[in-house]
């Protein structure tokens, strides 16, 4: 909603920003209008998206020879933002060869606007084609598909081949190029897939390299001549392929190659991606490649020949989910200020004082980031400290002990029992100084390099710092954070109180990256600053939506820097099922 349809929350000030989806899009078309006196029309399709009250060009599809009812191979990919009107015009021309596709109106074969918001929403878009001037382009229509690319999205690439085609040529052999279908719920077929144009025949080519994401056909890739062609490897995202869902039919058709876009059916098979994974390795997987019309009339029908896909490399891109899922759990700590800078706890002004009726500042903060955070951790234990102040017996000043008084073992049962040790443990303290920092992040890195020694994506520690004011030893805990960036944790720093944090801000890397006294830059930002006075009048659950936002990223960056995969990795087993809970 804009802020002219009504009353709206303000917006925190370090609030982060929408996350963004990126959505696939995929077109196709009926009863195009016949611009050319011999042939069909060759249809190509632009995509324009409006910028600042103009039409810019973003990409456009292959060209189609002779066909009125176009499916388009090329899938294009836009950035979609809820927040956002995002108006798409999609334009089809009919293309003249060399020329290229032409904008004069006698090759202009329609147009239709719609936004991004709208076809996400449907998900399948079907409107008419319109001419200038708003005169129907007849009876033509533009079809478009959306799919949100999802963050557990993987990729696959796939070598394929064929042998002993029929000849489709009368005074040559066959031509073939191969197209690949997702069957949809509605029984309904997705192009995938059709393979490039690059005439070719010989060994099986290394693969491309190119960004791994959804396949980017131009136009066929036709082995000229040859009845056993090898086609390019190429690579397709998984829920292009088969929707994230193993056991979702697939359809893979033949045809031998027309110039005047007459392609002559050679025939079909059906699989599914978990039949496929039969592929990998050493191993290869082959289909019959039907004809129905010859399996009724010809008595000893086999077949037309056989496709065979020679090889498969599944290449996962794992999301936050897909590590949580994969057992990873989330280990909270929690280290709080006692500085005397808070004032004295038994008085009503302090930052630390209990009032049986309203929890502080610091319970505030703690509550809100714990609540969220237990739901990741199996046994709800949570590391509780504090630093700053004098501890018993011998009220020396620690800057890292266990407000449960505990040095063996310094978790507390739940958020509950963080908010009772903190309580319990104020009476026997003194609150003294300096703000030192640096020895609890060293205390905890100590603990997530241990973790890091398994080469598992099995834990990953959130270090939740509140304090009252600017740290003291700055130049030791720059260090400790770049040492900290390259272990499996991420640090939250919430400013209680009414102090000047402006020096804090150099901690949080969003202004520029943090580096240590020497210089060296953390390999990861891995710190969120936010003082707690911009979410006074806002629900704690505001609080922890900020200061929460970049964790999911965090811990995707640091197990794909170390390589490590989640701990059951959904698709590498052939009985698993692709499909996550977003």
């Amino acid at each position: 909603a804009t802020a002219t349809m009504g009353e709206a929350p303000e917006p925190s000030p370090q609030a982060p920003l929408a996350v963004l989806s990126k959505v696939e899009l995929r077109v196709s078309c009926k009863h195009l209008l016949d611009r050319d006196t011999l042939n069909k029309s060759d249809p190509c399709v632009l995509l324009l998206m409006q910028s600042q009250g103009q039409w810019m060009e973003v990409d456009r599809s292959e060209v189609i020879k002779s066909n009125l009812n176009p499916v388009f191979a090329k899938i294009f990919t836009v950035d979609y933002y809820f927040e956002e009107v995002q108006k798409l015009r999609f334009e089809v021309y009919d293309s003249h060869g060399h020329a290229g596709v032409g904008t004069h109106d006698d090759d202009f074969l329609g147009g239709m606007e719609c936004t991004v918001g709208q076809i996400v929403a449907q998900k399948r878009v079907t409107k008419p084609l319109f001419l200038k001037y708003g005169k129907f382009a007849g009876k033509s229509t533009i079809t478009v598909i959306s799919e949100e690319i999802s963050g557990n999205n993987g990729y696959v690439e796939l070598a394929f081949r064929a042998k002993k085609l029929d000849d489709k040529d009368l005074f040559s052999k066959s031509d073939p190029f191969l197209e690949i279908y997702r069957i949809d719920d509605d029984r309904s077929e997705q192009l995938v897939y059709r393979t490039e144009v690059r005439p070719r025949a010989g060994p099986i080519p290394r693969p491309p390299q190119r960004l791994p994401g959804p396949a980017e056909p131009l136009a066929p890739q036709v082995v000229k001549n040859n009845l056993s062609p090898i086609w390019e490897p190429f690579k397709v995202s998984l829920n292009s392929l088969c929707s994230c869902e193993e056991k979702r039919k697939l359809r893979g058709v033949v045809w031998d190659y027309d110039s005047r876009g007459k392609h002559d059916f050679i025939g079909e098979f059906f699989t599914t991606f978990e039949e496929m994974q039969k592929a990998m390795g050493e191993n290869k997987v082959q289909w019959d490649c039907m004809n129905p019309k010859y399996k009724i009339k010809k008595r000893n029908y086999k077949n037309s020949g056989v496709v065979v896909l020679l090889d498969l490399k599944i290449h996962r891109v794992y999301s936050f989910l897909d590590y949580i899922m994969g057992g990873c759990q989330i280990h909270f700590t929690v280290a709080i200020d006692f500085t005397a800078s808070n004032g004295d706890p038994r008085n009503s002004c302090s930052l630390h004082y209990i009032n049986p009726y309203q929890p502080n500042e610091y319970l505030k903060a703690l509550v809100a980031v714990g609540e969220i955070c237990q739901d990741y951790d199996s046994d709800k234990k949570f590391s509780a400290l504090g630093f700053g102040a004098r501890i018993p017996p011998k009220y020396e000043v620690s800057h890292d002990f266990a407000i449960n008084f505990n040095p063996d073992n310094d978790e507390c049962e739940g958020i509950q029992g963080v908010v009772e040790s903190y309580q319990s443990c104020l009476p026997k303290i003194q609150l003294y100084g300096p703000t030192n920092v640096a020895p609890i992040i060293s205390k905890v890195a100590r603990v997530a390099a241990d973790e890091e020694r398994t080469k598992e994506a099995s834990q990953y520690f959130i270090l939740l710092i509140l304090t009252d004011g600017v740290v003291t030893d700055m130049a030791d805990t720059r260090e400790a954070i770049v040492r900290a960036s390259y272990l499996p944790m991420s640090i939250i720093i919430v400013g209680v109180g009414n102090a000047d944090f402006t020096d804090m801000q150099i901690l949080d890397g969003d202004d520029g990256i943090l580096r240590s006294p020497k210089g060296e830059p953390v390999l990861r930002d891995i710190v969120q600053f936010v003082p707690f006075r911009e979410f006074k009048n806002a629900s704690p659950t505001a609080l922890a939506k900020c200061v929460l936002a970049e964790v999911p990223k965090q811990v995707v960056e640091y197990y794909s820097y170390k390589a490590f995969p989640p701990r059951c990795p959904q698709p590498e087993t052939p009985d698993s099922n692709l499909s996550s809970p977003q």
